[in-house]
This record gives structure tokens, C-alpha cells and sequence, in this order.
């Protein structure tokens, strides 16, 4: 598979190698994601396991086959927006210096949906773009980013890091070439007739769409486009002007135009421009097409050198990530299993069921006329004498205690105190 998704022999086709390993590594972390968002919103049934002859199914089926009912008390949700309502109520009010960027990109909202997705997944990951025009802030779909596997909770051992667009050709175009044609043709030959600006018809409002796409392949009808950053070191030159007492850095490439002055400076008796070799850390960005050809690269335009991209990961002890709802799954499993267990017991009891002798159905009375009769308000059923003493009566009969009710009330109070979130909050 990685042969096949080489852009060459160059820098160019390591980085696109690099990205798509980067992509491929985050796959665990998206199925655990899409676990326990299952469970956050309602769809708990779906882990696998296995009956008794070994075969593998769904609880779901397990449960079915077994002759109950399947049921769901959702605490998981309720525990989420209660955290998520929490944060809503008590946002601090914005400086003065942010309230524009607030405004204009609805952060309170963006934020209140990042913490949703937080908890579900142990994730944050939004953009930060800067430009003369202002700040943008956007959150990012997990399941479209990807970086280096990382240990540091601040992020600093991060060294590649990326995201997937589905887009169509005009905003690619608007995004990476505005103001020069030649590169707008070119990305539109490199697209052309791979995809298209309408929508598949199957992809519609609310629906997952997790099963399409991948590294390469856009949803339907839209084009891939892949946005890598890596980080790379990079030979400068570190200049130290005397005469304006400035200290910068500058490409090797530049190394003529400095000797150039200096040789001015010599003749004129000024002091001149001592040059050294130096190292750099620079952030690097290279937009790919799914045929792994480069569509344009840039160094970092920002003024802090970095990336656009901000994440959080939770807790990254070992480098691993554990969510807010992953720790009470078992115990909503619980929940449900015993929710199950009463209802199954509840509508297996007996309940007002009339035991009737054939023996004392009065003669002209039929069993339709019993039932219509015991089935109405004040009515009256006769029998017969020849009953030999045994009468019509009904039974009634109360759901076995077996302390189910006692470990759904145990599990409520588990939930509460692994979550940390209670009436009172």
C-alpha cells in the first residue's frame, strides 16, 4: 500500500509516505472514538461477543436470541450535557482584544461543541488561522486529522500533522492560488474529471458518513485535498549587523548578496556583517493531491513559525488517550443489562389471569362471553353447580425480588461518583 502512495523519490514523496502512516496510526484511536460515541448517543448495544456455541455477534442479537427485549436507559448523554450546560452557563466574558474574534466566530458555541467532543472522544482539535482579515477559529472532524504519535501533554514532540479536505476545485483554487492563474490551471488539469462540485445524493443532513472517504477518496462528489505540516531543520545563516546592531537569520541562498556588502562595506571602512552557520527549526506546509502530486508548499506565515492546527490529548500517559465517557461504559452496560433483566421479569410474572374450570361454564355460555363479561366494569360471571366446588378465581402474581433494583440503584450511584458529576453540579 505504500508503494502505491509514493509522490516520488524526493523530500516530497517521504513527507506524503509520512502522512499517510501519521493517518493510518490515529486508526485505534478513531474506532475507540467511535465506541464510545455510540454510547453517548444511544447506541449501546453494538460490542461484540460471543454465545455459547462460540459465534460472534452483537450483544444487541445476544440479548434478542435469548428471548428479551433489549432496552436503553441513556445516563452516558445526560452526564455529558450536564458538564457541557455547566460550561455554557459559566463561559468567562471575553477581553476587549477578543470580543471581535468571539463574535465573529461564535466561540461560545465552537467552544461549548469542542468540550461535547472532548468528553467523548479525550480530543480537542481546532484551527487558528490569522490574516490581515482577522482570526478564524474552526473545530476539526477527528476523523480527518492526524499527527506523530506524541507523548508530551504541551505537544512539543510533535513533528508532523495534518488534515483532509473535502472540497470542491473552486474553494482549493481560492484557498492556494488566488492571484496566480497559472497554479489555479494547473490544480483544475490535476482535478479535472475526478470529481464534482454537486453533492452525492446519498450523503444527507444528520447522517454518519465515517464510512466513506478514507486517506485518498473524498465523500461524494467532492475532491481530496491534503494538507500536511512537518517540522525540518534547515540551514541559515545568522548575520549580526554592527552598524544597525540587528541580529537575524537569512537562507544560504542569500550568502552572495551578503558578500556583496561586505565587500562594499570593506572598501568604504564600515564595519562589516559577521556571517555564521547555523540550524533552524522551521515549519513546513505542502498541500497534496491523492495522486501525490505537491499542489504547493510555503513555510509557516504566521508570526509564531508554527502550524495552524491547536490539539489537546488526554492524558497521554504513555502516549495514550482516555475519554470522560470511556470510564463509565461498563457500568451503563450494566444499567442496561439490568433494566433488561426487570422488564424481562416483569412481563414473565403472571398478572390477573383468570383460572376458569371447563367444568362450571353454565350451559349457552361460551369462553367469548367469559372474557367479555370479566373484562367490563361490575360484571357478573355465573358458573355452574357442577363445579364440585371449585370456583372461577384469579391470579396475580409480583416480579421475583431478586435485588435487581437494589443494583440498579447501586449502579446509578457508581456512575455518579466515577464521573464526578452529580445533582450538584
Amino acid at each position: 500500500m505504500i508503494n502505491e502512495l509514493k509522490a516520488g523519490d524526493g523530500i516530497d514523496g517521504k513527507v506524503f509516505d509520512a502522512a499517510f502512516k501519521a493517518w493510518r496510526d490515529w486508526d485505534v484511536l478513531r474506532e475507540k472514538r467511535r465506541r464510545t460515541k455510540d454510547f453517548t448517543y444511544g447506541s449501546q448495544w453494538n460490542d461484540k461477543v460471543r454465545d455459547s456455541s462460540g459465534r460472534l455477534m452483537r450483544e444487541y442479537d445476544k440479548v434478542a436470541e435469548s428471548g428479551k427485549e433489549p432496552l436503553t436507559n441513556n445516563v452516558i448523554r445526560r452526564l455529558v450535557r450536564s458538564v457541557v450546560g455547566r460550561f455554557r452557563n459559566f463561559v468567562p466574558k471575553a477581553s476587549a482584544d477578543l470580543e471581535k474574534c468571539y463574535e465573529d466566530n461564535s466561540l461560545n458555541e465552537i467552544d461549548s461543541r469542542m468540550l461535547e467532543e472532548f468528553l467523548i472522544s479525550g480530543c480537542c482539535l481546532q484551527r487558528v488561522d490569522v490574516s490581515d482579515d482577522g482570526v478564524t477559529v474552526d473545530n476539526l472532524n477527528m476523523n480527518r486529522f492526524f499527527s506523530n504519535s506524541i507523548e508530551d501533554v504541551r505537544g512539543n514532540d510533535c513533528t508532523i500533522v495534518g488534515y483532509l479536505h473535502d472540497c470542491n476545485v473552486g474553494w482549493l483554487i481560492k484557498r492556494l492560488a488566488y492571484g496566480d492563474r497559472g497554479l489555479a490551471c494547473r490544480i483544475r488539469s490535476i482535478y479535472e474529471g475526478r470529481c464534482d462540485s454537486v453533492m452525492d445524493e446519498r450523503m444527507t443532513v444528520g447522517m454518519d458518513n465515517e464510512r466513506y472517504g478514507g486517506f485518498l477518496h473524498a465523500k461524494g462528489g467532492l475532491c481530496r485535498a491534503i494538507e500536511v505540516w512537518t517540522l525540518e531543520m534547515t540551514e541559515v545563516l545568522e548575520c549580526h549587523d554592527r552598524i544597525t546592531a540587528e541580529f537575524y537569520t537569512i537562507d544560504t541562498s542569500c550568502l552572495q548578496d551578503v558578500e556583496a556588502e561586505n565587500k562594499y562595506r570593506s572598501s568604504s571602512g564600515l564595519s562589516l556583517i559577521d556571517v555564521g552557520w547555523g540550524v533552524k527549526e522551521t515549519w513546513h506546509c505542502r498541500w497534496f493531491a491523492p495522486c501525490g502530486e505537491v499542489l504547493t508548499h510555503y513555510v509557516s506565515p504566521y508570526k509564531h513559525g508554527s502550524h495552524p492546527f491547536v490539539m489537546k490529548l488526554y492524558p497521554l500517559t504513555d502516549g495514550e488517550v482516555h475519554s470522560f465517557v470511556e470510564d463509565v461504559i461498563d457500568q451503563q452496560k450494566y444499567v442496561n443489562r439490568l433494566i433488561t433483566l426487570i422488564d424481562h421479569i416483569m412481563g414473565s410474572s403472571a398478572k390477573g389471569v383468570l383460572l376458569y374450570p371447563d367444568t362450571a361454564l353454565p350451559e349457552g355460555f361460551t369462553w367469548r362471553d367469559v372474557k367479555r363479561i370479566w373484562s367490563s366494569t361490575n360484571g357478573i360471571i355465573p358458573y355452574s353447580e357442577g363445579c364440585n366446588g371449585v370456583m372461577p378465581h384469579q391470579v396475580s402474581t409480583n416480579a421475583t425480588d431478586i435485588g435487581a433494583y437494589e443494583l440498579l440503584s447501586l449502579q446509578m450511584q457508581l456512575i455518579e461518583e466515577i464521573s464526578g458529576v452529580g445533582s450538584v453540579l
